[in-house]
């Protein structure tokens, strides 16, 4: 009987920690904590961002995704010049070989949820389809939250930062 409540017991921390984790394995790929935050009302489109970890010796490379929740989705780039903020689509984003391309709403990578279906709240959930040359497709569910809590539990996933 302590056998059978012990491995139960265990088999539901593993659950809970897979659950927590948030993680998502694609080849040498893993992809952490997809979030995205929701746009003000009237805004037809929002952000959602992902962490791409690659642990191989090859280079990964996003070129594209989707999601039911917009009619497409668009990778960008956005940077602060010169006291203004620039943002411009990208083809592609490319993640070297050992290391986590972060991405934050503070600037940076970002996929650009367009033309929403419905406007995203906060504690929804959504799945997405992330695309990799070379290695295929991956989906993933992307938590709504606010920019300040996506971040952080994006960040709880990355021990060695």
């Amino acid at each position: 009987m302590r056998l059978s409540v012990s491995l139960l017991l265990a088999a539901g921390l593993s659950l809970s920690a897979s659950a927590l984790a948030h993680e998502y394995p694609l080849e040498d790929i893993v992809v952490v904590h997809p979030f995205a935050t929701p746009a003000p009302p009237g805004v037809p489109h929002a952000a959602a961002y992902v962490d791409i970890r690659v642990e191989g010796d090859t280079p990964a490379v996003l070129i594209g995704a989707s999601t039911p929740a917009s009619e497409s989705v668009a990778l960008y780039e956005t940077r602060r010049e010169e006291g203004e903020t620039q943002s411009r689509r990208l083809e592609r984003i490319e993640v070297p070989a050992g290391i986590t391309q972060l991405m934050r709403p503070e600037g940076g990578y970002h996929l650009k949820l367009e033309e929403l279906v419905a406007p995203l709240r906060l504690g929804e959930r959504f799945p997405m389809t992330l695309e990799f040359a070379e290695r295929g497709e991956v989906e993933v569910e992307v938590w709504v939250q606010s920019a300040e809590r996506g971040s952080e539990a994006a960040d709880g996933h990355h021990h060695d930062l």
